[in-house]
């Protein structure tokens, strides 16, 4: 099996599952800097990671794959201690995984709104030559919409109301946004979305890496979107709260 680097991240992947060693060798033994904060840098710290994990626990189900330069990222169904989908990002140099970010999330125990869960939906990867002009078109909405609040911007972002969401407790199309914006006001939950640390991209689908703040908790927001004809049509996240700095087990940040 050919080694590119979407294939090497695959199986690192699932090596957590099966405990192969193999795909390890990936790894710079001499420079992996860790952004989970759980874990402590290098490979060390991968190692002690895995190694408490419950024996036989792990499940691994990387649903989606993408390439932007130095960067694989990748969108997975986990069960790492316990059921959750995550996003990892992962930086090669020489051939060599370098460096790595996740936002990990729990898995819903039933569908959102709109029927869908955390991961279905489109894995159809083209539009390969529009792939900057996606990424520039989806961090105008993150910065516009999410982060400045100009909601009277969406319909240069949206198609009327075909718009597939993911996000747990939100439904379809912008009708779907709205009416969770509204449900959140009238309990007191809040999200803001303050500033955007990547954006990474292939063709037509774009991750946002953003920090923000999700019901009073310090966060990080993974946003992957689907883009089709110059329109957002399609997003699944993840949300994670950001532990307080006495707790991190390394010193590179979140983000």
């Amino acid at each position: 099996m050919e080694h590119t680097p979407k294939q090497m991240v695959i199986d690192l992947l699932k090596s957590i599952e099966t405990g192969a060693t193999a795909p390890v060798s990936y790894i710079n033994p001499d420079k992996y800097i860790q952004h989970n904060l759980d874990a402590a840098d290098g490979l060390a710290g991968f190692g002690a990671l895995m190694q408490d994990l419950p024996k036989g626990s792990a499940k691994v189900n990387t649903l989606r794959v993408f390439q932007d330069g130095d960067i694989v990222f990748a969108h997975t169904d986990y069960n790492f201690f316990g059921p959750k989908i995550g996003f990892d990002i992962f930086r090669f140099e020489d051939n060599y995984i370098c460096e790595h970010w996740d936002n990990l999330q729990t898995t819903p125990k039933i569908p959102n709104p709109s029927g869908h869960s955390m991961t279905d939906g489109s894995t159809d990867l083209h539009d390969l030559g529009k792939t900057s002009a996606n990424k520039k078109l989806v961090q105008n909405f993150v910065e516009e919409v999410l982060i400045n609040g100009h909601l009277e911007y969406l319909p240069k972002y949206f198609y009327d109301d075909k718009y597939i969401q993911h996000n747990p407790g939100i439904g379809d199309g912008l009708s779907g946004f709205n009416s969770a914006l509204k449900d959140w006001a009238e309990h007191g939950v809040t999200m803001k979305y303050t500033k955007v640390h990547q954006v990474l991209g292939e063709g037509n689908f774009v991750l946002v890496v953003s920090e923000g703040d999700m019901d009073s908790c310090h966060s990080a927001f993974y946003d992957l979107f689907r883009v089709e004809d110059d329109f957002i049509t399609e997003h699944w996240d993840t949300v994670q709260c950001i532990p307080a700095k006495n707790q991190w087990k390394n010193k590179n940040g979140k983000f």
